[in-house]
């Protein structure tokens, strides 16, 4: 159903309307492209907006008005001739100016009034966070100083455990050094033992003896090469400690590389102000966790790295020892055998220059033995051609007197005498010429026994000469105990 001269779409027909302040006009456009900015803690109060004053001009004065508000139709006035419609509408009464005027009066109060409060709010907020934000950074501060100063205890440690540890390092490859040079050093009597074996290997004839030097030799030989054997393996487990030694230093070095860069940062940022130049805004920085580790175990990794280096430096004092220990051992093993062989090669020297002395002494009485039996040789056989004439003399005289004539032929006294001087001539000659082979035979044992003595002085000397050449080899052994222990 219509009005009479109005129509449905007409401005005046709704509501009644408040000319006072105009309605606002929500739309989804104007709230989703405006957003506004908002303090921590006041998101959700929105005190710019002009609700408040609607809701204080729409508030009824009294409760008669909100009855007559209540009973008065609030759909369409009523039907007016278009002729006098703009007239009556164009008009206001006092009372709605008094109370136009009257609740502008209490809107502007309650407007001052949640201003007032809002601005003691903002100075008190204000406050507040301003201290909080001191209160925030000065922590901060204190941390990074705490940080700080623990990075500088780690340094500390660091650098002290590096230093000790590169000490260490350094006493260990000196030991290491000493070792190879023991061992080169005990490869010169080791050739001089083996020289003076293959010498020895020169002897002739019944000196060719395994004799007590011999064994010594060998015995010498055999501990020189185990002594450079027990170097040597030494020498390698220090090369693998020291291995192991440089890893921890480079974890050392690494670690306080890393301490040094961290302190500089952290100390760049701990010096940072308000005022400083560099500062700026990094949106999304707290966002990104690039952490790595806790403050445990960013603590223990040091800790680890600096008990891993006490550790190697614990092994690299062992094997110092070790060392120590094995020089000694080795220098006093190879000296003790050294002079037992010396002492063995004096004693054979000794025996073989009084063998020497004994067969010269023997040769010389053989020579002499061998003059005398030439003489007594000379002398039979001048005493068997002396005996020729007077056998020649008896037997002349009895060939002579068996030509006597007849009854002279009479075996008288001169002619037993003759026939018992012949015999007794001929006896001896044999007698004589017995002792004379004899004495021949006895000048040929001699000569063979003075050549025999004569071998066995060549061999005595030959042996003596090599003995001495190898002692007077062996009189420059290339170190001593004390020159192996500071090699």
């Amino acid at each position: 159903m219509e009005f009479l001269g109005t129509t449905q779409t007409a401005s005046y027909c709704g509501p009644k309307k408040s000319y006072l302040f105009p309605e606002p006009v929500s739309t989804s456009t104007t709230q989703d492209s405006y957003q506004s900015y908002y303090l921590p803690g006041y998101r959700y109060l929105n005190t710019w907006r002009p609700s408040l004053f609607y809701r204080v001009s729409a508030v009824p004065t009294n409760s008669d008005e909100q009855g007559n508000m209540r009973n008065c139709a609030p759909l369409r006035p009523p039907t007016i001739l278009p002729s006098v419609r703009s007239a009556l509408y164009a008009r206001y009464s006092p009372r709605d100016w008094y109370r136009a005027n009257t609740v502008q009066y209490k809107g502007s109060e309650s407007c001052r009034h949640w201003a007032g409060r809002l601005n003691e709010d903002s100075l008190r907020l204000m406050q507040d966070k301003d201290q909080l934000t001191h209160q925030t950074q000065d922590n901060t501060g204190r941390s990074l100083g705490q940080r700080l100063s623990d990075i500088d205890f780690w340094r500390s440690e660091l650098t002290y455990e590096l230093e000790r540890l590169l000490t260490e390092t350094r006493a260990l490859e000196t030991s290491k050094r000493r070792l190879e040079c023991a061992a080169d050093e005990a490869q010169r009597p080791l050739k001089v033992a083996l020289e003076c074996l293959y010498n020895r290997e020169k002897r002739m004839g019944i000196d060719l003896v395994h004799d007590d030097v011999e064994k010594n030799l060998i015995q010498e030989v055999d501990l020189f090469k185990s002594c450079q054997e027990r170097m040597r393996k030494l020498a390698g487990r220090i090369d693998q400690q020291l291995c192991i030694n440089r890893d921890a230093q480079h974890a050392l070095e690494r670690d306080l590389s890393d301490k040094n860069s961290a302190h500089f940062i952290d100390e760049k940022c701990y010096n940072l102000r308000n005022t400083s130049d560099g500062i700026s805004y990094y949106h999304g920085v707290e966002k990104i966790d690039g952490t790595v580790s806790v403050p445990e175990t960013w603590a223990k990794f040091s800790d680890d790295n600096i008990r891993h280096s006490q550790n190697a430096r614990a092994n690299s004092m062992k094997l110092r020892e070790e060392t120590e220990n094995t020089l000694e051992n080795v220098s006093e093993e190879m000296w003790k055998q050294f002079t037992d062989t010396n002492l063995a090669f004096t004693n054979r020297i000794a025996e073989t220059a009084d063998t020497k002395n004994k067969l010269q002494t023997h040769l010389a009485k053989t020579l002499q033995e061998i003059f005398q039996t030439e003489n007594t040789i000379m002398l039979l056989e001048r005493a068997i051609m002396a005996k020729e004439c007077p056998l020649k003399v008896a037997q002349t005289r009895l060939e002579g007197r068996t030509r006597r004539p007849n009854v002279e032929l009479c075996r008288d006294i001169p002619q037993f005498k003759l026939v018992n001087e012949v015999f007794t001539i001929d006896d001896t000659l044999q007698t004589l010429k017995l002792r004379l082979r004899e004495a021949q035979d006895t000048l040929q044992l001699l000569v063979l026994n003075k050549a025999r003595l004569e071998h066995d002085l060549s061999v005595k000397a030959n042996s003596l000469f090599i003995d001495k050449k190898c002692m007077d080899m062996r009189k420059t052994f290339p170190s001593t105990p004390r020159d192996m222990n500071i090699c």
